[in-house]
């Protein structure tokens, strides 16, 4: 029996996340409506996140000092990580103290803070399909990576980055420098290391988001959502849909290439397992063992998006994962450089049928940052993207 206590009380169940981004934000309300007390943790103030949890923090949270002394001052039942710059040993250390309880646990929360870990576990552990890589400390050894065998095209990727910062195709010899700098500058920390992926010949690429939740006799039970399409410039999610139409035997195999990532993990909640897919042929690209940004679009598509998956799962709930109507997302970018800007047309996208909105609230604005996006139900896929794409569109951001 899971017993859950009252908000500001002596009785309260107290989370923290570690990063209040936007997909940080839809958790907390999630955790809010059951009445869980909410920390939101993030590097800079006024985080979308901390506009609506009960406690706001702002640290380093890769200073492992700083990250300790927070969780230690504010001893909450759950920590939640949001993002990859974090002090995870630190996290290892508290976990084992019996201090706090991670989730899904601290050891895969360093296992996926950096591409090198989750990479050699699914491919050189759990021997799952993925696509040929070397990993390389300098410019010299990224090009002997190369010429020795991925050959081109080939991506590059900081170990450490999210949202696509960093990442670049190298078509030939001439974009190898280009690529290297691309990846020093969009990494999440300083760390002058990088994954170089052969190219794989795919057909499309998938988010298989994958719950593990209690069950009634105390088992955990492994949950799937239907499948997420989505379209990726230079690796920045940029369009989503769900659900992606796809062969029954390409399906099965997601889920269990998706099976056994998570359950090596371990833990409770939802990870968002990303897959490259060709005709029956699957391919393990990367995991998050967190909601993930594609996933925006179950907002307007299950009858529980993945944030309520998440705060229901992490905390011993039933889940529900079932599709309510098929459904797209489109990013709404900043468009401008500037503070605390406005959006103009947010009447004309609502009148797009099906829409919904949700604007971040982002302090800041860039012109690639991603500060909205627009939802839209359909009776099926191929409409839902175009009313997406078309109230998107109309949404237009500029300075105030």
């Amino acid at each position: 029996m899971t017993t859950l206590g009252t908000p500001l009380s002596p009785a309260a169940t107290r989370v923290m996340l570690l990063g209040s981004g936007e997909l940080g934000k839809e958790v907390l309300i999630a955790l809010q409506r059951l009445g869980v007390e909410t920390i939101a943790v993030d590097r800079y103030e006024n985080a979308p996140g901390q506009q609506v949890a009960h406690h706001a923090r702002t640290i380093t949270m890769s200073d492992p000092a700083q990250l300790k002394a927070l969780i230690e001052a504010e001893r909450p039942h759950l920590v939640v990580p949001e993002i990859e710059a974090i002090a995870t040993p630190m996290l290892e250390q508290l976990e084992a103290a019996g201090t706090v309880t991670v989730i899904p646990t601290a050891r895969a929360a360093r296992l996926t803070m950096d591409r090198e870990g989750i990479r050699r576990l699914a491919a050189e552990t759990l021997g799952l399909p993925t696509s040929p890589y070397q990993f390389c400390d300098s410019l010299a050894e990224l090009q002997a990576a190369i010429d020795a065998g991925i050959g081109y095209p080939c991506i590059v990727k900081p170990v450490m980055s999210s949202s696509g910062k960093g990442q670049s195709k190298i078509d030939g010899p001439a974009d190898v420098q280009k690529a290297w700098d691309c990846a020093m500058a969009g990494g999440r920390v300083s760390h002058g290391r990088v994954i170089v992926e052969g190219f794989i010949d795919f057909d499309y690429e998938i988010t298989q988001l994958t719950v593990r939740a209690k069950a009634g006799n105390g088992e955990t039970e492994t949950h799937f959502c239907e499948p997420i399409g989505h379209v990726q410039v230079s690796g920045d999610y940029v369009e989503s849909w769900q659900p992606m139409a796809m062969q029954s035997a390409a399906i099965q195999r997601s889920r269990e290439i998706a099976r056994a990532v998570t359950d090596n993990l371990g833990g409770l909640g939802l990870f968002g397992v990303e897959l490259f897919v060709k005709g029956e042929q699957v391919w393990f690209s990367e995991v998050s063992p967190r909601p993930h940004d594609t996933g925006l679009v179950t907002l307007c598509t299950q009858h529980q998006s993945e944030f309520e998956l998440h705060a229901r799962a992490i905390l011993g709930l039933p889940v529900d994962t079932s599709l309510r109507n098929p459904g797209a997302s489109a990013v709404i970018y900043g468009a401008v450089e500037a503070q605390g800007i406005v959006f103009d047309g947010v009447d004309e996208a609502l009148r797009v049928p099906g829409t919904d909105l949700r604007l971040f609230g982002k302090p800041e604005s860039f012109v690639k940052r991603r500060m909205g996006v627009a939802l839209a139900r359909a009776t099926d896929t191929d409409a839902a993207r175009a009313n997406a794409k078309l109230a998107a569109s109309r949404v237009r951001p500029r300075a105030a």
